[in-house]
């Protein structure tokens, strides 16, 4: 991620995830926090499909 749009490009899609309750980018960082009982594949999906790569940590 880049720039603002690109943080809330993210944020919005993973906030579609079913089971996701709060979602935070850390733009500086490039960092994701989901909070929820969302799937993991299903939010990696979410970010990929928005464009984006994920790595979990």
């Amino acid at each position: 991620m880049t720039c603002q749009s690109c943080a809330s490009k993210v944020a919005n899609a993973v906030r579609d995830v079913p089971g996701v309750t709060d979602v935070e980018v850390d733009l500086a960082t490039g960092r994701l926090t989901v909070a929820g009982e969302a799937d993991d594949l299903a939010i990696t999906a979410a970010v990929t499909g928005a464009g984006y790569s994920i790595s979990q940590t």
